[in-house]
């Protein structure tokens, strides 16, 4: 038995102006805060001593690892990343950025948001417009049945609603 996993698809490189924003706001944090901060707790801890039994000393050290990696991943992705912040010219049909409200067939209401896959945050209305919804949405008109495919299944939806807003202040 190998260990060996192939590779995952690549993301899309496009973003939001909110997402690069919130990007950048987290790599300044990591960069100018958190990082110092962590450095200064591991040099108290080296100058304590033994450093093989030192366990704030080797936690720090690892804690500075992950931040590191996580800088080198946010540097990586801000420049390859395409920040998306002009709306569509036909804002008639679904596309990156858009907020679309989908009715199934209990005339229940759900509202989503397409975004990049780097912004998602937990957001329950966010999906990443690699996921297989956003693809079956995307270039559809309100109107428009849709079908995706569910772990339970197939369910159909129909698109209410279709709009680009505006980021909040």
């Amino acid at each position: 038995m190998t260990r060996y996993r192939p590779p995952s698809p690549p993301k899309s490189a496009y973003i939001t102006q909110e997402g690069a924003q919130a990007l950048l706001a987290e790599l300044k944090y990591l960069w100018k805060e958190k990082r110092p901060a962590v450095t200064e707790t591991v040099r108290e801890a080296a100058a304590q001593g033994d450093r093989s039994e030192n366990a704030e000393y080797i936690y720090g050290k690892k804690q500075l690892r992950e931040i590191d990696r996580r800088v080198r991943y946010l540097e990586k992705r801000l420049d390859v990343c395409t920040v998306v912040d002009r709306f569509p010219t036909d804002q008639s049909k679904v596309f990156f950025g858009a907020w679309v409200t989908l009715e199934d067939e209990d005339g229940t209401l759900k509202e989503y948001r397409i975004v990049g896959a780097d912004e998602l945050d937990h957001n329950p209305a966010y999906i990443s417009i690699d996921s297989p919804v956003a693809r079956a949405l995307l270039k559809k008109e309100e109107g428009d049945e849709v079908l995706i495919r569910l772990a339970a299944g197939e369910k159909c939806y129909v698109i209410d609603t279709i709009e680009y807003r505006a980021p909040a202040a």
